[in-house]
């Protein structure tokens, strides 16, 4: 049988009573993880700052998944009020949640000599705060919710440069090593209060970003196969391609999920064996 990253390895109602909340929620991983909870039997309420893509992604979620318990509203996790306001309309549509996703954020190019205070704050601003405010405004829900099901996480999207920094992308790679002491740092803390905490490690994803560019390359003549398995070849990704949005939301909806009730505090590598790090 042929393998296939989108296929849904949990039941369809393993996650029936349960809501999630993903953040990031309107494209790529926020949206493959989305759609992973729905088909698992969540509640799922997601955010996006763009609107237009926003009801586009909604729309999308509804057709695949007739009946389900749906609940999308425009936020920007870096206004600490906005997303208070989302948790408040989230819980009033849906209930309180018992899963955390924060997946907002994106990578910024840039060297040492070229990364001006501003980037290094904006930068640093982002990958935070994107993390506290969610966590801040959803963490009460989570610890009433361990009472109701025995269990309630919050998941961290992250990058391989939290541990593999690369030179081109200086201010993305410390924020994202903040961003992993982070993550151990709040599982130590919320344990006590049954709240797990954990985190993805993501290396080359297919996505809007790798498209771009492989329109913009150079020899036209290479279709997308066999642009990306040169791009992992010169990458040294051994299992020789991109990962699929799909694959890790896989990962993310594990550890969000019972399946992983006794993990806290751990990151997942899904960079298919591109890290250089045991």
């Amino acid at each position: 049988m042929s393998f296939d990253p989108s296929r849904n390895l949990l039941a369809a109602d393993a996650l029936a009573g349960r809501v999630a909340v993903v953040t990031g929620g309107s494209s790529g991983i926020g949206l493959a993880t989305v759609d992973l909870l729905l088909a698992s039997g969540a509640a799922v309420s997601l955010c996006g700052r763009d609107a237009g893509r926003l009801d586009k992604a909604v729309a999308g979620l509804r057709e695949r998944h007739p009946g389900a318990r749906l609940f999308a509203q425009t936020c920007d996790v870096l206004d600490a009020q906005a997303v208070r306001s989302f948790a408040a309309q989230s819980e009033a549509a849906l209930g309180q949640a018992s899963m955390l996703v924060n997946n907002a954020g994106q990578g910024r190019v840039s060297t040492f000599a070229n990364t001006e205070d501003q980037a290094w704050t904006e930068e640093l601003q982002l990958k935070f705060f994107s993390v506290i405010h969610p966590t801040r405004a959803f963490l009460s829900q989570l610890t009433a919710q361990r009472e109701a099901h025995g269990d309630a996480a919050i998941v961290c999207a992250n990058s391989l440069l939290a541990r593999q920094p690369e030179p081109h992308m200086v201010a993305t790679s410390a924020a994202r090593a903040g961003l992993l002491n982070l993550v151990r740092s709040m599982a130590t803390e919320f344990a006590p209060h049954g709240v797990r905490v954990n985190g993805i490690l993501i290396g080359l994803i297919e996505s809007g970003q790798w498209r771009r560019r492989f329109e913009a390359r150079e020899d036209k003549s290479k279709d997308w196969p066999t642009w990306t398995r040169e791009l992992a070849a010169a990458k040294h990704i051994p299992l020789g391609r991109l990962g699929l949005p799909e694959e890790a939301a896989r990962a993310i909806v594990f550890l969000a999920s019972p399946l992983s009730s006794y993990t806290t505090g751990a990151h997942l590598d899904i960079s298919g064996g591109h890290s250089r790090h045991a």
